[in-house]
């Protein structure tokens, strides 16, 4: 939030509604693909460490199994999230797909 109101102060201000809309989703995303980077490759880093046990479900190590099912479970909340905050964003430009009562 902080860049995208430092790129219109940067401009003058004079950014367009498009170029606002634009430079709130492209923070969105890349916020959102650090949160997946996180919980889909680095949380995986770990996983060896954190072993605990010697139960070994579907033959890997309850930890790692573990780690899988919370990554999935990361993913969905993670995808909720985006849809709504984009939905405020598309809202806030007037871009929003819900149709008024």
């Amino acid at each position: 939030m902080v860049k995208v109101q430092a790129l219109i102060k940067e401009k003058g201000g004079n950014m367009s509604n498009k170029d606002q809309h634009w430079a709130k989703t492209k923070s969105l995303l890349m916020i959102t693909l650090a949160i997946w980077f996180v919980f889909s490759i680095g949380i995986f880093f770990f996983g060896a460490e954190m072993e605990a046990s010697s139960f070994r479900p579907l033959g890997y190590p309850l930890s790692y199994y573990m780690t899988c099912q919370g990554s999935l479970g990361i993913f969905v909340i993670l995808i909720f999230w985006f849809a709504g905050r984009q939905e405020k964003i598309d809202e806030e430009f007037g871009y929003s797909e819900r149709e008024e009562n």
